[in-house]
């Protein structure tokens, strides 16, 4: 098999049916599906027990204490055993062709690019149907790009994202004491500054979002998670272009400093104007209410 379909879940038994009934419509079975369950509380284990028992794909189910989303994610990774690595959330599903065509896109890929461009997997689109992208943008007319690259270029949507499973074993989230969650990008990024991704402009996953779900409670994971924040903004703040965009990432890189009783100043790879001017973006972030 080639790829490992990762779903972390936390007490989604009743979603994961949807999850499983997509997988069992792929055209390709070049794949096993991995569940790490996060501590779950609600039987999760006897659902995927009967699925395992139904043999319709093969399943590989991983039970751990509730740590969050990343380290579940990091478990995953360590456990694959396949060249390839896609996460599908819990609420998310496939589309039937998902597995064929991104095995497909990275082949096609690793074949066509140039010496010295290095694949490392693909980017594609999700949406909120098999039709309507989960954004407000398509990707750029390119072959291959940095994920941020694409959101530089204009891109403006939610992707699905497939992986060498080596590169996320490389680049592991952090696992920080008493927080649970880490921005995706945060990791995204480093990956970013060792290969490229073949831009694949189709809906691969189909979306639903959830009362509960990550996406729909940002401020609260941010309360939460001051540190794994402040990780993310000041990489962005450093990695970012000159403009509008670094300024937003500066505002939000003190404010996170603060938030972790980080000292503002001592960055020197941010410098000293930029962090003044991030001082300046954050007080009005926080007089405005806007964070």
């Amino acid at each position: 098999m080639r790829l490992t379909v990762f779903t972390p879940t936390y007490n989604r038994r009743e979603l994961l049916i949807r999850v499983y009934e997509s997988l069992t419509r792929q055209t390709s079975r070049d794949f096993e599906w991995l569940i790490v369950d996060d501590g779950s509380t609600d039987n999760t284990d006897d659902e995927v027990k009967k699925w395992i028992d139904e043999g319709r794909i093969p399943i590989r189910y991983h039970y751990r204490e509730n740590g969050g989303k990343m380290r579940a994610h990091n478990t995953g990774a360590a456990l694959c055993q396949t060249e390839l690595f896609v996460c599908l959330d819990s609420d998310d599903m496939f589309t039937d062709t998902a597995v064929e065509d991104l095995i497909r896109a990275y082949d096609e890929a690793k074949k066509e690019a140039g010496e010295g461009v290095r694949i490392g997997g693909v980017v594609a689109h999700k949406g909120c149907t098999g039709e309507k992208l989960l954004g407000s943008k398509e990707f750029p007319d390119v072959k291959y790009s940095t994920l941020f690259g694409l959101y530089l270029a204009g891109f403006a949507g939610e992707t699905t994202l497939m992986y060498e499973t080596e590169l996320l074993r490389r680049f592991p989230f952090p696992e920080i004491d008493g927080e649970k969650y880490v921005p995706e990008d945060y990791i995204y990024d480093k990956i970013d500054k060792v290969c490229v991704l073949a831009v694949l402009p189709r809906i691969i996953t189909i979306c639903e979002i959830t009362d509960d779900g990550y996406t729909e409670s940002v401020r609260k994971l941010r309360r939460e998670n001051v540190n794994a924040f402040y990780l993310y903004y000041e990489q962005r703040a450093f990695i970012t272009p000159p403009g509008l965009l670094k300024l937003k990432y500066l505002g939000r890189y003190v404010i996170y400093a603060k938030r972790s009783k980080r000292p503002v100043f001592s960055n020197n790879r941010l410098g000293f104007f930029n962090v003044l001017c991030g001082c300046v973006y954050a007080l009005f972030l926080l007089v405005t209410g806007r964070e």
